[in-house]
Parts: structure tokens; sequence; C-alpha cells
């Protein structure tokens, strides 16, 4: 029998062989690094960050297996369900959802406050590598055929930026655009709708709430108002300046203990990490990062199945696209989004998403010679 179908059916023993241990080493590594830092940043104390933290990660630890050993295809077949299920929630905000912060992002169950829109990252990526696993590269050459994948993005985009979330809205239109370059559509209709994008600029300014446009102006001058919209900037600089090349120490980051830096144990994590490490902290946890994303990237290529190299896919980009994007805003490379640094910064639904993510990238990897047809079914 071929290794091929050797691999259709994997007993529990040959799927915990089959596992990429160095990658579960680089998530529990870089999950690790972000409870030390929220222990820091609380003042050497577990809390109010750091326990909650801990016990969001082993529960995500714990749920990141269990999808790790789950077959793929279980994934494919529950692909379109979970969208479904993820844009009524989206909707739910709409109606009913939880105000925090001047933004409608949360629905609160009591004991667990959601964010959809962060499920939604794992959702898209699963519907469009579903989608585009069952077209030919024949269909996918067609516009039409490209109508439905198109609305599939839009949708929750659409539902995002209501809340307002212009930062999530922005991760889940590149990385969906990634997954359709990926999966064959020509590069001049991406020109199309970038020039369609342009178009539309002026009169998207006009529709962005006064916060948005005042995150955009400071990001052209933050000096121009140091005590309000450009206070947050300016003192992750200086933080950042401040830090060197190996830190203040561990604890001892005066712009974080302080407390003149906002946001820090969320958006603004990687500046505490910079201070007190220095730049050699930082270049280290960046250097973890890309051996994660070469991880993902990797197991994208050496999937034999397109459900799965798709996925991969998307799920690697999207992780880079929560680095990239948080470490260029903290850096002032950027305007400020709101995007957490994954798996470090505080948070509940960001933390699981994220584990979730890792879960099917390493369920991918343990199945990437499955068989899947493009009508989903098993040869």
């Amino acid at each position: 029998m071929s290794r091929l179908s050797s691999t259709d059916h994997l007993s529990l023993a040959d799927k915990f062989r089959h596992l990429n241990w160095g990658l579960v080493v680089l998530i529990v590594t870089i999950g690790t690094i972000g409870i030390v830092l929220l222990y820091s940043a609380g003042g050497k104390s577990w809390h109010p960050w750091a326990a909650a933290q801990l016990s969001r990660f082993v529960i995500g630890l714990c749920l990141m297996m269990i999808i790790a050993l789950t077959d793929i295809r279980v994934w494919l077949q529950t692909a379109y369900p979970l969208y479904g299920l993820m844009l009524f929630l989206l909707v739910v905000v709409e109606v009913m959802g939880h105000i925090g912060m001047g933004a409608q992002r949360w629905i609160n169950f009591g004991f667990f406050v959601l964010q959809p829109s962060e499920l939604m990252k794992i959702a898209l990526v699963l519907a469009l590598a579903k989608y585009f696993n069952g077209l030919s590269l024949e269909d996918i050459g067609h516009p039409i055929k490209l109508v439905a994948p198109v609305a599939m993005v839009l949708a929750p985009v659409g539902l995002v930026l209501l809340q307002p979330n212009l930062g999530t809205a922005l991760l889940l239109m590149l990385a969906s655009t990634a997954m359709f370059f990926t999966s064959g559509v020509r590069w001049w209709k991406f020109l199309i709708v970038f020039a369609i994008a342009a178009a539309i600029l002026p009169t998207a300014w006009h529709h962005l709430h006064d916060y948005q446009k005042m995150r955009l102006m400071t990001f052209l001058d933050p000096g121009a108002d140091p005590l309000g919209t450009g206070y947050n900037i300016l003192q992750s600089k200086i933080a950042l300046g401040s830090g060197g090349f190996f830190g203040k120490g561990f604890g001892q980051g005066t712009q974080s203990q302080l407390q003149f830096l906002p946001e820090k144990h969320t958006d603004f994590i990687f500046v505490v990490l910079a201070e007190e490490f220095g730049m050699f902290g930082a270049l280290f946890l960046l250097m973890l990062y890309f051996l994660l994303i070469a991880y993902g990237f990797m197991i994208a290529l050496t999937s034999r199945n397109q459900f799965g190299r798709l996925a991969a896919f998307g799920l690697t980009t999207s992780f880079f696209l929560y680095v990239f994007v948080n470490v260029a805003m903290v850096t002032g490379t950027i305007p400020v989004v709101g995007i957490p640094l994954p798996l470090v910064s505080y948070g509940g639904t960001a933390m699981l998403t994220l584990l979730i993510g890792c879960g099917l990238l390493l369920g991918i990897s343990v199945h990437r010679d499955v068989r899947v047809s493009r009508t989903g079914s098993i040869d």
C-alpha cells in the first residue's frame, strides 16, 4: 500500500507520532513569554492579567491538541456551517452586542465575553479553502466563479466595519486576498480591484469615524497633539528607545511600570518586552515568530491536498499579518489599529482563536497525505 493511501486512516498513536512537535514547542515558548510579560506589566503580580492568561493558555493548548488530532476532512465538511455561525454571531453583535471602549464588538455570555470577529478569521479561511478546493483552474479563470467567494469576504468585512473595527476588517481582507492569489486567480483581476478601491478612497474617508480619522492624522504627525491622540505612540517610541540593546531588566521598565505606557497588556505588550529586554529580547521574539510562520508555510507547501494547502496558507498569512501589523503599529510605521500581538497580548477570544488556528495547522501537517476530491469526498 502506498504512503498516500496508508495515511487516509491514522490511529491516534500514529497521529501523535506525526505531530510537528517543533511547532508545538514554539507555540508554548511564545505563549510563556506572553505570560511572563503580563506578570511584569502587572507589577510582578499574577493579577490582574498573568493568572487569567495562563488559564486561558492551558485551555487553549488542550483545544489545540484536540483539533490537531481531528481529521481535516471534518473541518472540510463543517467549513460552511462554521462560517454561517460566525456570520450570524456578527449580526448578533450589531443587534445586541456588548459595548466597550466606544465600540460594539463583543457578546457577553456572563461567564465569557466573545469577540466573533476574531473567530471569523478562522471560519473565513476554512470556507474559502473549501470553496476553492471544489474548483479547477479553468473554473477559477471564470469571473462568475469568483462572485461567491468575494461575497463570502465582503459580508463579514462589512459587519466588522460597522462595529467599528477597521484593523480586523483589513486583516480579513488581506488574508483573503492572499488566498485568492494562491488559488490561482490571475494578477490582473487584483489590479482592477485595487483601482476600484483607490477610486472610492475619498468617499471612504468621509465615512470613517472621527477617532479613526484622528488616528490617521496622528500617524502623519504624532507630535501635533502629544497629550491627546499622539500620546500613545509617543510613549511607545520613548519606551522602545530607552530599552537599548539589553533592556532595563525584568520589571524595571519605567514607561510601563510607572503607567506612562497605555494598553501595555494588550496592543503595546511588545513595547514592554523591548523596554525590559531591549533589542535583544525583541529580536528573539521576532525570531520565534519567524520560525512559527516558516513552519506554517512549510506545512502548506507539503500538504498533498488542496484544502489543507489553502487552509494552511491562509492561517499562516493571517498569523503573519497579526505580527506585522502589531509591531509596525507600536513602532509608528503604520497607524494604530488595535491588533494584538499573537499569543502574547492579553485577551480571551484572540488567544483561543490563535491556538485554534495553530491546532488546524498541526492537523493539516498530520493529515498532509490525506486525499480529498474537489467535491470534498474521500477518494
